[in-house]
């Protein structure tokens, strides 16, 4: 595994748990040479993980709207910073470049971005694992949430299988990994995202 996506949020959040999961979870991908893929922003969790993991000499690549980059959200020390007109081109870009996926805590635009991944993933789009940082529980409702809809008959049960939900950051990367390396590289095809 070359490189992770981990959405996270533009705030840090109430609890300084997130913060400091973020800065564990950057240092491990560092020393494991797993790069780090990002929204770009310098604020926030994301500003967090990807400083982490430049601080352990790792890789990070941003990828920002321009809207978002006029606002001065950008992180500017980054190993590379990819700027797109649209939040949709964000997202394709940012999947094309990752292995694997990883949703920290965060609000409305993680949420998004990672249930895109999931529906990419559902529909054949991709083949790539997603993972859930479970920082003090932060999903445990949500993923209550998606047990209902599997009791409601609106979410097949083999897709939950497929989600990785964890909050241990080294156990994380080795689900992760084991779980790429079960995937055939050959059915990835990014060109049809």
């Amino acid at each position: 595994m070359k490189s992770i996506a981990v959405f996270c949020g533009a705030n840090s959040g109430n609890n300084p748990v997130y913060a400091e999961a973020a800065t564990q979870l950057g240092h491990l991908m560092a020393a494991k040479s797993i790069g780090l893929v990002f929204g770009g922003g310098k604020v926030g969790l994301m500003g967090t993980i990807a400083d982490s993991v430049l601080a352990k000499g790792g890789q990070a690549v941003g990828v920002i709207p321009q809207s978002l980059v006029d606002r001065e959200q950008a992180h500017t020390g980054l190993t590379e910073q990819h700027i797109v007109k649209t939040m949709h081109e964000r997202k394709a870009l940012m999947a094309s470049k990752s292995d694997a996926f990883v949703a920290m805590p965060g609000g409305f635009g993680t949420l998004d971005e990672i249930n895109e991944i999931i529906t990419w993933n559902q529909l054949g789009i991709i083949q790539k694992p997603v993972a859930f940082f479970n920082v003090n529980g932060y999903y445990d409702k949500f993923m209550a949430f998606l047990a209902d809809c599997v009791q409601e008959g609106l979410i097949k049960p083999e897709y939950m299988k497929n989600l990785i939900v964890e909050s241990e950051p080294e156990v994380l990367l080795q689900k992760l990994t084991r779980y790429a390396d079960t995937v055939s590289e050959d059915w990835v095809d990014s060109e049809r995202i």
